[in-house]
């Protein structure tokens, strides 16, 4: 192998795949990236056996071939070097990387590429492209709401549903539901509903940076998917695949309440301001947050307090003007589980809908239909 290229594109190149390096792992060539020369240009890869990482970058190809040398190795002295070009050597006999780039030489020694675990292939399956932006908000506003404990695996992806011109995504811990459906490029033929980490869409949502469409390909048997991220200007393409989570996600849609007795809207900012400031005082009262929802009079702005107290520190009581439909209600909430919520919202407004104290809450956007969270209560002494 002998080819040379510019240390920004390298270093890019790395620094995307060195996401999928493993960190704690019984098989050491996983804490490798693979250099390999594809179709005149360099192709970077990276696995952790539940998520590969390939990327390809410009080049001058003079000499094919591929080596696998330790990531973290090689990714820390690429970002030393000055912008400038790279030349790299490799010599089969002894699997050594030469690097040269100025006035610096650095020689990596490597492990045969043939040892490297090879990226499944995705092809046939479902094959549909969706917008970046609408993909990146999608992802913002439902990963965070997926499980983190290991004890239910199909809590901690992200449920893809595929039907004709729409995707559908929710995620759920038990305590909270995120439900955004947004719209495909691409109309698909057959509906299908797949569990994708919320590790690798948030992976996908990082690197989706340009504004072309985000392809996705899910092979037959629903254990893979992949991303492929094309570039507008930048020298490089993209391509993420992932085994997918297998079981059954709970049927979700009969968790989300269909009708309410009082209904609040009310300013996203103010709400999340009032929310994070009686969550101070909620961090030794179980994060509780109390909401009182309050009706205008004829002459009177409806309102919206918000409340929390610990016996051993003090309250705090905030209020913030509210259009309230309904009669007066009472209930509580995590004052975490909100401000996630609160904090993903992009419009200036939002509808709480309630029916209960021990009913759960919902939260919508003001102006988008596409989007839904619910929020589990919390039971309080009045």
């Amino acid at each position: 192998m002998k080819l040379s290229c510019l240390q920004e594109n390298l270093n890019r190149g790395l620094s995307i795949v060195q996401r999928a390096v493993a960190v704690r792992t019984t098989l050491p060539i996983t804490n490798n990236v693979l250099l390999a020369t594809d179709n005149s240009r360099l192709k970077l890869q990276a696995t952790n056996l539940e998520m590969a990482l390939s990327c390809w970058i410009g080049g001058k190809v003079e000499e094919e071939g591929a080596i696998t040398v330790p990531a973290r190795l090689l990714t820390e002295f690429v970002a030393s070097l000055q912008p400038d070009k790279v030349d790299i050597t490799l010599t089969p006999k002894t699997k050594t990387l030469s690097l040269k780039c100025a006035r610096f030489e650095a020689r990596i020694s490597g492990v045969d590429a043939a040892d490297f675990p090879p990226v499944p292939k995705v092809e046939d399956g479902i094959t549909t492209k969706v917008e970046a932006d609408a993909f990146r908000q999608a992802v913002r506003q439902v990963a965070f709401a997926a499980a983190v404990e290991e004890s239910r695996p199909v809590l901690t992806g992200v449920d893809a549903t595929f039907e004709d011109n729409t995707l559908t995504l929710a995620a759920a811990d038990g305590f909270r539901l995120a439900v955004f459906k947004l719209p495909l490029a691409n109309k698909v033929t057959q509906k299908a509903e797949v569990i994708i980490p919320a590790r690798t869409l948030a992976e996908v949502e990082r690197l989706a940076t340009s504004n072309e469409p985000v392809e996705i390909l899910v092979n037959p048997n629903k254990s893979q998917v992949l991303f492929r991220l094309r570039s507008e200007n930048e020298p490089k393409d993209i391509e993420l695949v992932s085994q997918l989570v297998q079981g059954t996600f709970p049927k979700y849609n009969q968790l989300i309440p269909q009708s309410f007795t009082t209904r609040v809207v009310v300013d996203v900012q103010q709400f999340l301001r009032a929310t994070k400031t009686a969550a101070i005082f909620a961090r030794d009262g179980s994060g509780i947050v109390r909401l009182i929802m309050t009706p205008g009079g004829e002459m009177t702005q409806g309102k919206l307090t918000v409340s929390a107290r610990s016996e051993e520190i003090g309250d705090d009581v905030g209020e913030i003007d509210a259009t309230t439909e309904g009669p007066e209600a009472k209930i509580a909430f995590n004052g975490k589980y909100m401000i996630d919520a609160l904090s993903v919202i992009k419009e200036s407004q939002v509808a709480l809908e309630v029916t209960t104290p021990s009913s759960p809450g919902v939260l919508k956007p003001v102006g988008t239909e596409n989007y839904i969270h619910v929020v589990m209560p919390m039971f309080v002494q009045w």
